[in-house]
């Protein structure tokens, strides 16, 4: 795990390319270095988090033999080894014993094509001199990130877009037309950035740029909704119960390969339970395992994760963290993620992360668990909202019922339910259900239901009104899908989007605050492709989601000691928010920059502080959007 930088540039500019590098020290502590070609005006540097092979024959920008390629390369790519193998015998010699070097003679050998041979994530950057060629590639997830901006005399690419604000040619133009994206989803979605002349390269593409023309072009690779579209397993559910164990047994032992200590983040869920049983059961050497707690109980996990871990035999850490050591990192988000981020969640993961850091390098997480064997509960809900619409007389009256129940009735009817059939979150699940309702459309059902603020208040709220630009965005792959069922159709855009741009960002940045590498075997392009041809009816069956995942799981761990409701990585934000962060929330609300970008109309954003004077909050996500932004802004602008 790295961090890399350059641009393309007609004069030599080291120390430009010094203070792109340094600022993103955290990605990679152990060693840097920088490559410049005067002639082309390359420029590029590299932070590195040494992993495989800790010598300095691994160094970075990797130069090859000849000295015609240079590489610069963020990730891991899992089986160098057995690539490493066919190159020797087909003459190639090595220096180091690292999968970076693996990398460049595979494209030496087979071009830009040798990504379809390597399984991992990673974002690299290949100077080809003597096609006078860059070529800028991301894994097929998108677990790790890479960005580009474009100018008219500047061509810059970084891991993190801080490393932009060192050159002179970044412009820090903000993208206004892209901001409701953030207040609605709390992330700012592919391929955009909340900078104008600034992207994301999307996942499974690369770009392809033409040194003595300076244009460019994107290529796609590897898309997931490929897959979706090829015809279904014909298999029993046996023996596809069989082949999953296998693909996630291969994953998550492929995920250890190492130089250095590896552990795993345990959560006592499904995904995480998983992936330490695979890695745990039957071996004697104890695995390291990591588990955070909270004070309260309805955010714990501990307990869980604990009995799993004596259950399985592993080297278990918990900690348990206290509301102030979560409250002293926020002003520490705007700095790590760059761009306005208001998934809470990055809080603890951070927490979890600093925990593994100190004993640990690398620590697997379970992520994706949910977008490849259909865990969301909005998965559900929406494929009984359409059942529902099937029917015109049961639609209105179920329609009628909920614009009618408050947020009190909903807490009071789910107090009253047996524990075990209680649900977390259940005034955000209630507010989504009831949007998906009156929602017209699946797309717009979907979208709703992946929405952290309601898209009414946002068009009251938003100086410009309503926004009609999904077209621009992996939101618009229905259209693409339409012939799948409606299960297959919300995993594949998930996998695109939440799972992406928020998910996979917020464990990157948090695991790397505190330099440690996260691996995620659950998003193994082998497994994600074997899942999308899975019938749905198999994901969910005896009414429960990640149905196959279960079936796997109980072949390791009891079903009582992994059979519980879905619980979320949260924190209590409204009681904060009510309390000690109160201030800081009024702050924001009332802040002079929020007041200069004219986002939102006066009125509305006056009735949101008066409330909250009062001891009143509607949507606590929108004011902890609000909160983040300004403190964006802050930092950045």
């Amino acid at each position: 795990m790295c961090g890399i930088v350059g641009f393309v540039s007609k004069t030599k500019e080291e120390n430009i390319l010094s203070k792109m590098v340094q600022i993103q020290k955290h990605r990679g502590p152990d060693d840097s270095g920088i490559y410049i070609d005067e002639t082309t005006g390359v420029h590029l540097g590299h932070n590195r988090l040494s992993i495989q092979d800790t010598s300095s024959h691994a160094h970075q920008p990797f130069v090859s033999s000849c000295e015609n390629y240079i590489l610069i390369f963020n990730g891991e790519v899992y089986n160098f080894q057995e690539i490493k193998e066919e190159l020797v015998t087909l003459g190639h010699t090595f220096v180091s014993n690292s999968d970076t070097e693996v990398i460049l003679y595979a494209y030496k050998e087979w071009g830009i094509d040798s990504v379809e041979k390597f399984t991992g994530m990673f974002a690299f950057v290949i100077y080809d001199q003597l096609k006078k060629r860059l070529f800028l590639l991301r894994d097929r997830a998108g677990v790790k990130p890479l960005y580009y901006h474009v100018s008219e005399n500047t061509f810059l690419f970084s891991s993190e877009i801080k490393s932009f604000h060192q050159h002179p040619s970044f412009s820090k133009e903000i993208n206004k037309e892209i901001l409701p994206f953030y207040f609605q989803f709390a992330y700012i979605p592919t391929p955009h950035t909340i900078y104008k002349e600034c992207f994301k390269l999307k996942p499974g593409h690369y770009i392809e740029y033409n040194l003595e023309s300076n244009c460019f072009e994107t290529h796609k690779y590897w898309d997931i909704n490929d897959f979706y579209l090829m015809s279904k397993h014909t298999k029993s559910e046996d023996e596809i119960v069989e082949d999953i164990e296998s693909l996630l047994s291969t994953a998550t032992n492929l995920r250890m390969v190492s130089d250095v200590p590896v552990g795993v983040f345990l959560s006592g869920g499904y995904d995480s339970s998983m992936v330490t049983s695979l890695l745990q059961k039957g071996k004697k050497e104890k695995l390291n395992t990591f588990t955070i707690g909270f004070e309260k109980k309805e955010f714990n996990e501990a307990n869980d994760a604990k009995k799993i871990a004596q259950y399985l035999g592993t080297n278990h850490t918990e900690e348990y963290c206290t509301q102030q050591d979560m409250l002293k990192l926020i002003d520490d988000l705007a700095f790590y993620y760059d761009e306005p981020f208001a998934d809470d969640s990055a809080l603890p993961t951070m927490l979890v992360s600093n925990l593994a850091r100190k004993k640990v390098t690398v620590a697997l997480s379970a992520d994706g668990g949910d977008e490849v064997f259909l865990g969301y509960s909005k998965y559900f809900a929406i494929n009984r909202v359409l059942k529902i619409k099937s029917s015109k007389i049961k639609h209105h009256i179920l329609k009628t019922s909920v614009n009618l129940l408050s947020e009190k009735s909903v807490l009071l009817l789910n107090s009253l339910l047996p524990k075990s059939k209680r649900q977390s979150n259940i005034v955000d699940k209630f507010n989504k259900f009831k949007n998906m309702m009156n929602a017209q459309t699946q797309q717009e059902m979907f979208i709703r239901a992946s929405s952290k603020v309601e898209a009414e208040f946002l068009d009251r709220a938003l100086v410009d009104g309503k926004f009609k630009n999904f077209e621009s965005t992996y939101f618009n792959d229905f259209q693409k899908l339409e012939k799948l069922d409606s299960s297959s159709q919300m995993m594949a855009i998930d996998y695109k989007t939440f799972m992406l741009d928020d998910v996979l960002c917020k464990v990157d940045r948090a695991s790397m605050s505190v330099s440690l590498e996260g691996r995620e075997p659950l998003l193994d392009h082998k497994l994600a492709e074997y899942m999308a041809r899975v019938p749905s009816e198999l994901k969910y069956k005896n009414a429960k989601g990640k149905y196959l995942l279960r079936e796997v799981l109980k072949k390791y761990i009891p079903t009582e000691m992994t059979d519980k409701p879905k619980a979320g990585f949260t924190i209590p934000l409204k009681s904060w928010l009510l309390n000690e962060l109160k201030p800081k929330a009024l702050e924001a609300l009332e802040s002079n920059l929020l007041k200069q970008d004219a986002l939102f109309k006066e009125e509305v954003l006056k009735e949101v502080i008066e409330k909250l004077k009062r001891g009143q909050i509607d949507n606590p996500t929108f004011i902890w959007m609000i909160i983040m932004y300004v403190s964006w802004r802050e930092r950045w602008e």
